[in-house]
């Protein structure tokens, strides 16, 4: 019987390889498992950004990252770059590439789901918004919306299928083999979903697949940010609206290796924190501008009705996050507790009501302080 949530039409997700064209230009997004990514590929994404598009890099709320402005010739060129930095390790699976990982935790089991997503081709037929998590056992990506994720418990690594325990338990040696399996079993009874939540009922059949037990962990709250300031030998930062302009990316580009967060910021390890403050990049908690996210909005989306990156920047005020949208679609919104300012005709709807446009920062600004 065909579900309620069966999508219609393809999952247009934007890849490397396949660019979105927004009212900017191309518009590329760049999957990095784990959100790790080394000095020498952090600066060809920088240089092909400067070279081929507008400069900067955007941060995603997956630990991905974009590159917009692309002209006619731009995607072609830059998937050459990428591959070259071996940031385009299979062609076919580079949009179903989406693993979040705990960026304290160790970049061995990221790299292996990695390898063994790219080493099945059935596996590429995984719609682009299919997302895996390995949790390091922090608990800070399993509540992240995944739709297979790993969570240790004691002794044994429990696999969550769209945010729910279902019971599976495996050895942590077989986690990234029944993450993989997982995604094989949603594939066998989609019927054109694109998240396993949406299959309802049936995601029991993929959790039987793979083995039940009794034991349940219960539903987790996904951290409103990401490591911030000094951490055990590194330094974490939020990026202010998820974009990183030319002078950020060369500071961040001077260490070995750079962890792109879900929450749109960046763990280095070994990093030196004043210099990361000195070029824009926030580690204090209680900074105004911690949990505060936007889409594009105008000038680069056609759909948006507002300029919402300039009203985001005038949040004064810490608490809550809260996403400012464009319109209705809300993309970039973050999991969780988050205040919604979202473009409408005539203003902004934050928190369910219409207010004007020049009143909606004070309101959200007010709604950030309510159970925080």
């Amino acid at each position: 019987m065909p579900q309620k949530n069966r999508r219609t039409g393809v999952d247009a997700c934007p890849g490397a390889l396949d660019v979105h064209q927004a009212a900017d230009g191309g518009l590329a997004r760049v999957r990095l498992p784990g959100g790790r990514v080394t000095s020498a590929q952090l600066r060809v994404l920088a240089a092909a950004s400067a070279e081929l598009g507008s400069g900067g890099l955007e941060l995603t709320s997956r630990g991905n990252a974009q590159i917009r402005g692309l002209g006619a010739d731009g995607p072609a060129e830059l998937g050459a770059r990428l591959a070259s930095a071996g940031l385009l390790p299979s062609v076919s699976h580079e949009k179903v590439r989406n693993i979040m990982s705990s960026p304290l935790g160790p970049a061995g089991p990221a790299r292996s789901l990695d390898a063994a997503l790219c080493a099945d081709p059935g596996l590429a037929a995984l719609p682009g918004r299919f997302l895996f998590a390995l949790d390091s056992g922090a608990g800070d990506v399993a509540w992240l919306g995944a739709d297979v994720a790993a969570l240790p418990v004691g002794g044994r690594v429990a696999v969550l299928l769209g945010g729910v325990d279902h019971g599976v338990r495996v050895a942590p040696g077989d986690a990234v083999a029944a993450l993989v399996a997982a995604a094989r079993a949603f594939l066998a009874v989609r019927d054109g979903q694109w998240r396993i939540a949406e299959l309802g009922p049936r995601v029991a059949s993929i959790a039987g697949g793979l083995g039940v037990s009794d034991a349940r962990v219960p539903l987790g709250v996904p951290p409103a940010r990401g490591p911030l300031g000094r951490l055990d030998g590194a330094v974490g930062a939020a990026v202010p609206l998820g974009r990183l302009d030319e002078a950020q990316l060369a500071v961040l580009a001077s260490w070995p290796e750079v962890v792109i967060t879900p929450w749109r910021g960046v763990v280095v390890p070994g990093g030196r924190l004043e210099a990361l403050v000195e070029v824009g990049l926030v580690v204090d908690a209680d900074a105004p501008g911690i949990g505060v996210t936007a889409c594009t909005g105008r000038p680069g989306c056609a759909k948006s009705l507002a300029d919402v990156r300039a009203d985001a920047l005038r949040v004064s005020r810490p608490g809550r996050p809260v996403h400012f949208a464009g319109c209705a679609r809300r993309c970039g919104r973050p999991a969780g507790d988050v205040v919604d300012v979202v473009a409408v005709e005539g203003g902004y709807e934050v928190g369910g009501r219409v207010v004007p446009g020049d009143e909606a920062v004070g309101v959200a600004a007010a709604m950030r302080r309510e159970h925080k």
